[in-house]
């Protein structure tokens, strides 16, 4: 190929791709492009005007806001964090994934729960958690899946449960496991696989936002590169590696890029950053040639699901000023029945409950409402008027006060019905293992020399065998991406160098 400088495709702006052009343009590359299929940078990061300020419809928290977290780091270096994320002790708190928040627990019958008769079976819902963590390939077997693992030690416990408490019980970790799922982002913990369920790290700290909204990381991190650099509305039909294109500067490329409008482009080496939940629809057919069938089987055998978000404005609040989290309670559920199946009726049953969004000053009195799976991916198919009176009957119920006024202003997150996202994020199945995760992650092609280099690299949430479903994956994935190739072209590294001396 000769030692021009290399040009660079990323397909994707969300913070994977943005993260890899920032990186690689740091290190002396020069001939970068992002082709962005949408209108707008930030994938899954989403942040909008809502009430009297922002709301993120994607990526909500920097999850496990500690030194080791990428998305932190950068955070804190751009002044973007609030003083309380930047406390010390603040940073070595160990929440497990998990708000360490008492909620308000309503139950449907439209009474208060006490919070310490939730406690009990609360604190053993997430030791079986932490159970559920501590497997091996060699002590589970492969299709053995972390609900049904939870329904066993629910099984093994309840026979000593008195009478009194144990439909509360039941109806207590039907709800926890509907938390579970928008955590998984599944439509069931059935579908998560118990294996490699512990493979999946977190990092230290108390989960924190962004006073001025997630997107104003990616913002900052997309201002170190030329303006020119990301093409919005380039949506990409075909990704041809392997080939020898000829460019405009008469050479001989690699890979050629066909976008849906009939645009081509040339380059030496492509990084593709887009959702599992796109490859999933479009594995077939997105390269020529076509994916190794390796490939395309950890494509189908991950798990991607949907976790949508209804952020509700109330013109007053109907909860106490202290309050951070609302729970519902579906009295007479249990996790060891199977939930409804007719989605119009029931779909509100998945709802596991409301964040109280802050800060309230700035913001106005809104409630976040989480739900995944299924039910999630048919309270898209509804109107705004549906979903709004379908919340409203729903408050009125747990609280018991039937004449709770309605929100006045409702926005809502579609990641299933995003032509270029199809869902959340990704899971390990069952069936997968983190092994999936790797070989989704192989650049191609796979036997590499001098003639045939590295032209297909692949980026994104979904390749991080341990971050998996995070931004900070997503990030860390896209940097891993820039590196190998800075590690093949070492002599642009050193220029840039010598060029700061």
């Amino acid at each position: 190929m000769g030692r021009r400088t290399p040009s660079v495709l990323i397909v994707g702006s969300g913070i994977s791709g943005i993260g890899a052009a920032e990186k690689v343009h740091k290190n002396g590359f020069q001939n970068i492009r992002i082709l962005e299929a949408t209108g707008r940078t930030g994938g899954r990061i989403r942040t909008q005007k809502f009430a009297k300020g922002l709301a993120e419809m994607g990526a909500q928290w920097i999850h496990g806001p500690s030194p080791e977290n990428p998305v932190f780091q950068l955070s804190s270096q751009y002044n973007l964090v609030g003083p309380d994320a930047l406390r010390e002790e603040n940073q070595k708190v160990d929440v497990g994934g998990h708000p360490p928040d008492i909620p308000v627990i309503y139950s449907s019958s439209g009474k208060e729960i006490n919070p310490t008769l939730v406690e009990n079976v609360t604190n053993l819902y997430y030791e079986w958690l932490e159970k559920s963590r501590n497997f091996t390939k060699d002590t589970c077997s492969p299709d053995d899946s972390v609900g049904s693992f939870m329904r066993r030690e629910i099984l093994r416990s309840s026979k000593e449960w008195n009478k009194d408490v144990s439909e509360l019980n039941m109806a207590i970790l039907r709800a926890l496991l509907n938390v579970e799922c928008c955590v998984s982002g599944t439509h069931s913990m059935d579908h998560v696989a118990l294996c490699p369920f512990g493979e999946y790290t977190m990092f230290l700290g108390l989960d924190c936002t962004f006073p001025k909204g997630y997107e104003s990381l990616v913002n900052r991190i997309k201002a170190n590169l030329p303006n020119d650099t990301v093409l919005l509305n380039k949506p990409v039909k075909r990704i041809n590696w392997n080939g020898s294109f000829q460019g405009n500067d008469s050479n001989a490329h690699p890979v050629r890029v066909q976008c849906e409008d009939g645009d081509t482009f040339v380059a030496d080496h492509v990084i593709v950053t887009v959702p599992l939940g796109f490859l999933k629809k479009h594995a077939d057919d997105f390269l020529s040639p076509p994916l190794p069938p390796s490939k395309k089987q950890a494509i189908k055998k991950l798990g991607f699901g949907t976790m949508n978000k209804i952020l509700l404005e109330f013109e007053k609040p109907f909860w106490d000023p202290n309050t951070t989290y609302i729970q519902l309670v579906w009295e007479g559920d249990s996790p060891l029945t199977e939930s409804q199946k007719d989605l119009r009726k029931h779909w509100v049953k998945k709802l596991s409950g409301f964040v109280v969004l802050d800060p309230p000053g700035q913001l106005g009195h809104v409630l976040c409402g989480f739900m995944a799976g299924k039910e999630s991916e048919y309270m898209e198919t509804l109107s705004d008027e549906e979903v709004v009176s379908s919340m409203t009957s729903l408050l009125r119920q747990f609280t018991g006060n039937p004449e709770l006024p309605p929100p006045i202003s409702i926005l809502r997150s579609q990641w299933h019905s995003q032509p270029y996202t199809g869902g959340s994020y990704s899971y390990v199945a069952v069936g997968s293992s983190g092994n999936d995760i790797e070989v989704l992650a192989e650049p191609l092609p796979k036997e590499r020399n001098a003639a045939k280099p590295l032209q297909v690299l692949f980026a994104g949430e979904a390749t991080e065998r341990n971050f998996y479903s995070t931004t900070h994956g997503a990030l860390m994935s896209g940097w891993r991406e820039a590196q190998r190739l800075i590690d093949q072209y070492p002599e642009l590294g050193a220029a840039v160098r010598k060029a700061k001396l």
